[in-house]
């Protein structure tokens, strides 16, 4: 009987949070139009040519030093060095970089759908003279096929963080947690059912912005869905948790806005929602790795744009199991109603 009892106590906490989100219209709409917009405007800005920050790798600037000399007067270019020619190509056509030269075999290649690789291409090869043309192998990546996926990411990131966290620290301020807590419903109950309600909320926004922009759009998709909507799941459980933590403890409003604040801005930042960070310090590659949104950016892209299985993105469905995991834990042990 018991367990029948809290399910029932749960799925009333269930029901209750989705009609409170659903009847929030402004949050609703903007869940909804928010990403449709930033696709949009950067569909429309990066078919411009007029753009003026490039990324270029070199291979084999020790082996050719009078070639790599000519290139190092030029100013706005950022020379990257690559050692495996088989790897960096693919990060040409995802726009990871804009120019590809390899110097010791005397050619480069150009992403023929990229607007910063058409401006290189008439910058470049007048500088180094006798460098032979070659177009990325397969089929180009346009910038918003590379966006969609950090739109979406990043979408997730502030749905789980504010949806979940500020609401359970405006209860706690409100006393609503302090009444229920004299309720039989159990801290486990309450927080598994406000994980489901934002989880399944999260799905469905996520994948009707995704259709939407889709038909508006049209973006690669080459990978299984239902391998993306596993990333997607696994990912919004570990921003859902880590919005948990935060709330764990927490009774003022201005201090989890500030906290939410302070751990979502640098995913955005280093998670590679906006642009690669290839070529960046190694630090800041590496503490890019402890953020959950990283994970769940690159899986979903490496599935929609490489069209990758799940042997090939375990790495990442890993690290986001194991961050749901012990931020579940950690919130669970922390967690107080007043």
């Amino acid at each position: 009987m018991e367990p029948r009892a809290s399910l029932r106590r749960a799925f009333a906490v269930f029901r209750a949070r989705n009609r409170e989100f659903l009847r929030d219209r402004m949050s609703v709409s903007w869940n909804l139009i928010f990403p449709v917009l930033i696709v949009l405007s950067f569909a429309f800005a990066f078919t411009q040519e007029n753009l003026a920050l490039f990324k270029v790798g070199v291979h084999g600037a020790a082996e050719a030093p009078e070639q790599a000399r000519a290139f190092r007067d030029l100013k706005y270019i950022r020379f990257v060095p690559v050692a495996d020619l088989q790897r960096a190509l693919p990060q040409l056509e995802r726009h990871q970089y804009d120019l590809l030269l390899d110097l010791p075999g005397g050619r480069y290649w150009v992403n023929e759908k990229s607007p910063q690789g058409y401006m290189l291409e008439r910058i470049l090869p007048p500088s180094a003279p006798g460098l032979t043309r070659q177009a990325v192998s397969g089929e180009g990546v346009r910038y918003v096929d590379w966006l969609i996926p950090g739109v979406l990411g990043m979408n997730v990131m502030f749905s789980s963080l504010f949806g979940v966290g500020y609401a359970i620290v405006r209860y706690r301020k409100n006393g609503v947690l302090k009444r229920l807590r004299a309720t039989p419903l159990s801290a486990f109950e309450f927080l598994g059912a406000h994980v489901a309600s934002r989880l399944w909320l999260i799905v469905l926004v996520t994948v009707g912005v995704y259709l939407g922009t889709d038909l508006l759009v049209g973006f690669q998709m080459n990978g299984s869905y239902w391998l993306l909507l596993l990333v997607l799941v696994l990912g919004a459980l570990s921003m859902i948790s880590l919005s948990l933590l935060v709330a764990a403890r927490l009774a003022n409003e201005e201090t989890a806005n500030g906290l939410l604040n302070l751990i979502s801005w640098p995913m955005m930042l280093l998670s590679e929602v906006w642009f690669s960070l290839e070529g960046s310090p190694e630090a800041v590659r590496q503490a890019a790795q402890a953020l959950p949104l990283t994970h769940l950016v690159g899986a979903a892209r490496a599935v929609m744009i490489d069209g990758a299985g799940a042997a090939q993105i375990a790495p990442q469905l890993a690290m986001l199991v194991l961050t749901t995991a012990l931020l579940l834990a950690l919130a669970a042990r922390w967690f107080r109603w007043d």
